[in-house]
């Protein structure tokens, strides 16, 4: 996961720092040099680092952190802050248009996730009440529309295309009537990239920028080529002109150096990151929250976020009727893992938490909720209804019916059976939907002390 390394490290020194009974010019150099050497490892520009340790060293070693009371404390605050500034100070959203279409244009080079973003993006402005049109100008890569084209099948949105035609500018041009005709108000324009940064390249997507007049350029970049990311990007903002970067990959980058230089290297800030390979996997990037989730306090408003958009209110409604009845099956209980399986896989939600560092060695088997729907789906309705009824030999013939085994199907039950308990407890406290309106974002500060 994005930061691993570098978060482990700076967790290890801010907690001896907070130990600290005082701060002195001495402790401060150790804990600075164990930073800076943290940063360079995580592949964060020289430069940068340098100014990042010069601005922490100053503030930390001001007169209010030396008279403070908790003068550790202070110092993480401050260190905190510089990174959260380091990633661009405040969240950039895109630009809409006060008159529709608004027209968005991917960039960047072959294999950086351009096409797959393309849908996640469409994807996240859908959910926010707009109705977009993907566009396929990538007319040189094999199957680059096909590939939209199954996006968009996946997320039904509408994809414009022209099979045959190598004139990026004219298909940008009729999509851009199209989308009127239809009254799409947002166009996604997937372009072309090369291997490489050519001058081809480069000409085609200006010609594009000055047909079309994009309110936003998007450079799409993979995180897990460091630094080069960086140099990337500086070269897209000085030939052709973005607005903004999207970091795909960044789940699978341990060291995150690409993140951390980006916006301070080109000025353009990172507005989404991809954090998976499914199609809603593509998060608004929060400096201050990504800042907390490298030094542990973790990332508690993206969890809210997650299962506030996950929760389906007519199945939550459902379950308290089912609670009132004293009867929760494990039809019910697939429901609910479902909902939780659409927040994303169990590892990223872990990594969110607060004191995350201290599950790095927690082992999440990302397929046992394959194995639990196989089992489920494979009872008999009365035997969902009534799992008590699961005697040795019906235990046997779903463990086979479901490619599992009977010690798997005995795990489930038992899990089940815990989650019944758990349940008829939240029925006492007015059911699930009362229970996820009344969790308030204010609660950040009970989580962080658990660090």
């Amino acid at each position: 996961m994005a930061f691993e390394g570098l978060s482990s490290r700076l967790q290890d020194i801010t907690k001896k720092i907070k130990g600290e009974a005082r701060i002195t010019e001495n402790n401060m150099k150790d804990m600075l040099r164990e930073v800076k050497l943290a940063l360079l490892e995580a592949d964060v520009n020289y430069k940068i680092v340098k100014d990042f340790i010069s601005s922490v060293q100053e503030k930390a070693l001001g007169q209010d952190v030396m008279r403070a009371l908790k003068p550790g404390e202070q110092v993480v605050k401050i260190v905190r802050d510089e990174l959260v500034e380091l990633l661009g100070g405040t969240d950039s959203k895109i630009n809409i248009s006060p008159n529709p279409p608004t027209i968005i244009m991917l960039i960047g080079l072959q294999g950086s996730g351009k096409t797959t973003t393309a849908g996640k993006l469409a994807n996240n402005l859908r959910k926010e009440g707009k109705k977009p049109l993907l566009v396929a100008c990538d007319v040189y890569r094999p199957a680059a529309i096909k590939q939209l084209q199954v996006v968009g099948a996946n997320l039904n949105i509408p994809v414009y295309s022209e099979e045959g035609s190598n004139d990026v500018v004219g298909i940008a041009k009729r999509a851009l009537n199209t989308a009127m005709s239809k009254l799409n108000d947002v166009v996604i324009i997937d372009t072309a990239g090369r291997l490489q940064i050519d001058e081809i390249l480069m000409e085609e997507l200006q010609n594009i920028r000055k047909t079309i007049k994009p309110h936003e350029i998007l450079l799409v970049v993979d995180a897990m080529t460091g630094q080069e990311a960086v140099n990337v990007a500086q070269s897209f903002n000085e030939k052709v002109g973005i607005d903004g970067v999207i970091l795909t990959k960044l789940d699978g980058d341990t060291r995150g150096g690409a993140a951390l230089s980006v916006k301070k290297v080109t000025g353009k800030p990172i507005k989404f990151i991809g954090v998976g390979e499914k199609l809603n996997e593509l998060e608004v990037f929060h400096p201050d929250r990504m800042a907390s989730r490298i030094l542990g306090m973790g990332d508690v408003l993206s969890i809210v976020e997650k299962a506030e958009e996950a929760l389906d209110i007519e199945e939550a409604e459902k379950l308290e009727k089912q609670l009132q009845k004293n009867k929760f099956d494990l039809d019910d209980y697939l429901t609910q893992l479902r909902q939780i399986n659409k927040m994303g896989s169990i590892s990223s939600i872990l990594k969110m938490l607060p004191g995350a560092n201290k599950l790095k060695d927690v082992k999440v088997d990302e397929k046992e909720f394959i194995r639990i729907e196989a089992i489920i789906t494979s009872m008999t309705v009365k035997e969902r209804k009534n799992p008590g009824i699961l005697n040795a030999s019906r235990r046997k013939r779903i463990a086979k019916g479901s490619g599992t085994a009977v010690h798997n199907v005995n795990k489930l039950i038992d899990s089940f059976e815990m989650t019944q308990k758990m349940m008829k407890q939240m029925k006492s406290k007015g059911g699930m939907r009362k229970i996820m309106k009344n969790f308030k974002l204010d609660q950040m500060d009970e989580f962080k002390d658990l660090m």
